[in-house]
């Protein structure tokens, strides 16, 4: 069951990033400026953190699986339009439409939490959110190869056959899970804000993962448009090797899951905020000619995704230790306050980059992952003595 739903973690989060190394021949097909270009990314991004707000804390209140299965089903019928939009504002709502409906791996990461003992609830977190990782970094290589193969429309029309076909499977396999709350809509929603105000540890780790996703959207929005420019000259298919190689980064996340699971959360998460700022150090301090550019720019993909993987699972693991009637919840404000910091990110990124420049991106993305960092040696101070009545 963990594999499964890892598997489907990673085949639906992957419909995020499928356009971020097809911006250039979605925005020139359909008529989008390069202005405009980076809305592709960006409206993605914003519909599924819209879904997570509204859609995902579903799971505290509604049977599961029957939430999962509709909005997969919103998700085909999402990539289908984007497959056959040829002008830019339908593909650009049709993006909006693929973010809200891939809240689902969202809704079976709880789900995996309460399928699992607390003793082992970060590595098997950690084993789910490697496979939604390795989904996110093989969507970019998968979608360059076949556009490549191809052209753009096979791979969103080739998306939503997957999408239906996992639904099916997760229909026959998926255990049914109804929460035992009945709480209204309205006050489900409400009880957002009260869960962000009385959970410090919620607006910490939340903090931690928006300035490394917003590193990390600001990244892979760039770096593909860097890669096919003047200096790097590379095709669909050698961006696509490049962000392959970038996968690497995943094997942070069950090696933090462990470490969670052995109180190690603190150092750990200083170690991956660390790793966040040094991939974007990289690339100023090491100039050099195209090969060892391009070398350098592969070495800091693989660190930065290894932070990003290791902060997520620490993150989640600390939320999904508290109480679980509210796990879905708590994920979904979690999820929703980085996935805000990598839509801030990836606009920024192609601002900054038309604007700029590549150095001016470098040191723009440095500036997320730092801004995490100076809250966490917060965490460093120690805690004031209390002193004895008199």
């Amino acid at each position: 069951m963990v594999l499964l739903l890892a598997v489907a973690a990673g085949l639906i989060v992957a419909n995020l990033y499928y356009a971020q190394t097809l911006v250039g021949p979605i925005s020139r097909a359909t008529g989008l400026s390069a202005g405009a270009a980076g809305l592709i990314v960006t409206l993605t991004q914003i519909g599924y953190t819209i879904g997570l707000l509204f859609i995902v804390p579903l799971g505290d209140v509604l049977e599961n699986r029957r939430l999962v299965l509709g909005a997969l089903l919103l998700t085909a019928i999402a990539l289908l339009t984007a497959a056959f939009s040829t002008t830019g504002w339908v593909f650009l709502a049709a993006a909006l439409a693929i973010g809200l409906g891939s809240v689902a791996a969202q809704v079976l990461v709880p789900f995996a939490a309460h399928l699992s003992p607390e003793a082992t609830r970060g590595q098997v977190v950690g084993k789910v959110v490697s496979g939604l990782l390795l989904g996110i970094m093989l969507a970019r290589p998968v979608a360059s190869l076949v556009a490549d193969a191809s052209n753009w429309h096979v791979v969103f029309g080739g998306a939503a056959v997957l999408i239906l076909v996992l639904a099916a499977v997760l229909r026959v396999k998926l255990p049914q899970r109804v929460p035992d709350s009945t709480l209204p809509y309205a006050r489900l929603i409400g009880s957002l804000w009260t869960l962000f105000k009385t959970t410090p540890v919620l607006r910490r780790r939340a903090a931690y993962q928006a300035g490394l996703f917003g590193a990390f959207s600001l990244f892979w929005t760039v770096t593909p448009m860097m890669l096919s420019g003047p200096q790097f000259q590379l095709s669909q298919t050698g961006i696509a090797i490049f962000a392959l190689v970038g996968m690497a980064g995943a094997i942070a996340s069950p090696i933090a899951g462990r470490l969670a699971d052995a109180g190690k959360t603190l150092p750990a998460t200083g170690v991956a905020l660390s790793l966040g700022v040094i991939a974007f150090a990289l690339p100023l301090l090491i100039p050099g000619s195209r090969d060892v550019a391009l070398a350098v720019l592969v070495v800091a993909s693989i660190i930065l995704d290894m932070g990003v993987a290791a902060s997520l699972v620490l993150g989640q693991r600390a939320i999904f230790g508290m109480a679980p009637e509210v796990r879905s919840r708590l994920n979904a404000i979690y999820l929703a306050l980085f996935f805000a910091g990598g839509a801030l990110g990836s606009a920024l990124g192609g601002w900054v980059f038309a604007s700029y420049g590549w150095h001016a991106v470098l040191l723009a993305g440095m500036a997320f992952p730092a801004l995490g960092l100076g809250l966490w040696l917060s965490e460093l101070r120690p805690a004031p003595a209390i002193q004895p009545s008199k």
